[in-house]
């Protein structure tokens, strides 16, 4: 594919077309001039999903039908979006996004509720169908044959097949396979063994060039490799709890395929990008990286071909080799000034360009760029969440007590302040925040709440030293970080001391269960939203890896609020999604059940059905989640504004 230069002249003079009009009844509650209501947060996202096909000839859009979601798949003319569209429906399953496997079929990926006798579980299910809407819907995953659908490869060369990653041996470990998307019919190109247990990885070709297992024997992650051609494969890298480390395997050089793009720290605190020679064993130097945050991987087009480097520091950021893409998206950048803009899907000419934007102030807008010359807007996430009633975010710092610096997001509500303060602190614990549209900051910034949002010390992202300074500090450390973080908006004026509040999910929710105990308490009231509350029975940990959560055991040291409910000295709400597969229920009901043996103030919520996850809280267990927090830090906890 040949990439085409975007002339910044051409795209000032865009014709701009306004299409897609979702929203209609999608709210019947009038929006108070003054105040965003909770409806216009609780709605499911009128758009999930927009997708380009190769050819540029056809758009597919997951879009909502009402408040709840209720998503339908629209194939749309991309040279006439007004046009009647091809409409498929999906009953009883709740459709995430929709990929082009060739200019005819598209893969559908949704979740789907399921039962097992009394149990109740959520699974990721991957369909595939006609775009004209004629055809059936193929299941892979209903055949025995077939447990799990991962697309790894879209070989695209051969229109009618791709690489998956699927156990069809039962045994929980990955295989690879190559699927016919026409007929269902599939030929096993990999087997996993207890050594090989999943991260395929193929090169340009769709040859299955690296992997990874966990070696139960040295207890590392051993990452493997091999040359072009070859069915030998060599341990690159072991990666041990004892010295932890990042190293991933990003993508094969198009330029020398026995060389594959490296994502290490190689000594240095934070990770840059390296080639690994297979061959030679060889490291090239250090092609790209920065002191203060990680890198995070490397740009390719669709023909595999290298384009550049990508990083977060505040947001998603880029770092362009190629020229014509630097100018495709400078050009892009001045027409959506002051927002992140991404390429999300593109035609094989780049004739056609499916753009996502979004801001503080803007959930998620996309539009369609068709010639380099039309750009029409598809529509947006969040419609009713209009830029003017939304607040502005800063990325900010400050020093922990024992001088450590500490990266945070600070939304800011409207009006003058003091506000009353909420500390939010993000899941994981090995994740970072990242915020740029987040819906809960929003919306307690719209009720007034100011909201610090750290990236503390156990954080990924900002170096090995900030990621292993939360080993085995869970509630001690990691928790002064967060009271740290509301005696910085005290300090700053943006609140005082007896208008503080502690929220958080999953890690956070922990972290709001450690908060309601701590000795002269900063805090007013506490959430605590999906939360760990016994360190001595967390099963699965809190990483979806399975070899991550291998290397993440050993840390997961420090106060298990179970044992100290008595010490709870603030009120606190609980809330659990009742089929939670991440952090089972049994944490908050235990919890509750020793809150109330020691008469302590605390209100419990279940959410039914409800798993761990942000989308399988749908319009219904949001409603009654948000009008609950906001009642609960307005009323019980005495911070209304």
């Amino acid at each position: 594919m040949k990439n085409k230069i975007l002339a910044a002249s051409a795209l000032l003079s865009l014709f701009v077309s306004f299409t897609g009009n979702a929203v209609e009844n999608a709210v019947k509650n009038p929006i108070n001039k003054n105040i965003l209501p909770l409806d216009a947060f609780a709605m499911m996202p009128v758009i999930r999903s927009v997708s380009v096909s190769d050819n540029g000839k056809k758009i597919a859009i997951v879009r909502a039908t009402s408040k709840s979601g209720n998503y339908i798949i629209e194939i749309r003319d991309t040279r006439n979006l007004a046009k009647k569209p091809v409409t498929l429906g999906a009953d009883k399953m709740m459709v995430s996004g929709i990929s082009w496997l060739n200019n005819d079929r598209i893969g559908v990926s949704f979740r789907q509720i399921l039962k097992d006798g009394s149990r109740k579980y959520w699974v990721n299910q991957f369909a595939i169908t006609d775009a004209n809407g004629k055809g059936k819907w193929l299941m892979p995953t209903k055949s025995k044959k077939i447990r799990g659908f991962k697309v790894v490869n879209m070989l695209r060369d051969n229109k009618n097949e791709v690489l998956v990653e699927t156990d069809i041996n039962n045994n929980f470990i990955p295989d690879v396979i190559r699927y016919n998307i026409k007929t269902g019919r599939s030929v096993a190109v990999m087997r996993g063994n207890t050594k090989i247990q999943g991260g395929f990885i193929a090169d340009h070709d769709g040859e299955i060039r690296a992997a990874s297992g966990w070696n139960g024997s040295d207890e590392t992650i051993d990452l493997f490799a091999r040359l072009k051609g070859d069915d030998n494969w060599k341990v690159i890298h072991k990666i041990s709890p004892k010295k932890r480390e990042k190293y991933d395997f990003l993508a094969f050089s198009n330029e020398n395929p026995n060389e594959v793009y490296v994502n290490a720290n190689m000594g240095e605190d934070t990770t840059g990008i390296y080639l690994y020679n297979i061959k030679t064993a060889k490291y090239s130097e250090r092609l790209f990286g920065l002191k203060t945050v990680d890198s995070s991987g490397v740009i390719l087009n669709k023909d595999g071909d290298f384009q550049g480097y990508s990083y977060i520091s505040k947001s998603y950021k880029r770092y362009f080799i190629d020229e014509n893409e630097q100018a495709l998206y400078d050009s892009l950048q001045t027409l959506f000034k002051d927002k992140n803009v991404s390429i999300i899907s593109r035609s094989d000419d780049d004739n056609a360009l499916v753009i996502r934007t979004n801001s503080s102030k803007d959930s998620g807008s996309f539009y369609l760029l068709t010639d380099k010359s039309k750009l029409q807007k598809i529509g947006e996430r969040l419609p009713l969440l209009t830029a003017d009633k939304l607040a502005d975010v800063k990325y900010i710092s400050y020093k922990a007590r024992d001088g450590r610096k500490i990266r945070a997001y600070l939304t800011l509500p409207q009006g003058e302040g003091p506000h009353s303060a909420i500390v939010l602190p993000h899941g994981g614990p090995w994740a970072r925040d990242t915020v740029v549209f987040d819906e809960w900051s929003q919306l307690l910034a719209s009720r007034g709440y100011v909201v610090i949002q750290p990236n503390y010390r156990g954080s990924e992202g900002y170096g090995l030293d900030h990621w292993m300074a939360g080993d085995k500090n869970w509630g001690l450390k990691m928790q002064d970080d967060l009271d740290d973080a509301a005696m910085y908006l005290v300090n700053k004026d943006l609140t005082t001391k007896d208008k503080l509040a502690m929220f958080g999910w999953s890690y956070g929710g922990y972290a709001a269960f450690a908060a309601s105990m701590r000795e002269d308490n900063i805090y007013q009231c506490t959430v605590a939203g999906a939360g760990v509350s016994d360190l001595n029975s967390i099963n699965a940990t809190l990483n979806e890896s399975k070899f991550s959560r291998e290397l993440q055991r050993p840390t997961i040291k420090g106060i298990s609020p179970y044992a100290q409910v008595e010490k709870v000295n603030i009120p606190i709400l609980v809330i659990h999604g009742d089929i939670d597969s991440r952090v089972p229920i049994s944490h908050s009901r235990k919890f509750v059940s020793e809150l109330k043996k020691y008469n302590k103030d605390y209100k419990y919520v279940e959410l039914k059905d409800a798993d761990h996850f942000s989308d399988t809280l749908f319009y219904n267990h949001k409603t009654k989640f948000y009008s609950t927090l906001i009642d609960w830090l307005d009323n019980k906890c005495g911070l209304k504004n």
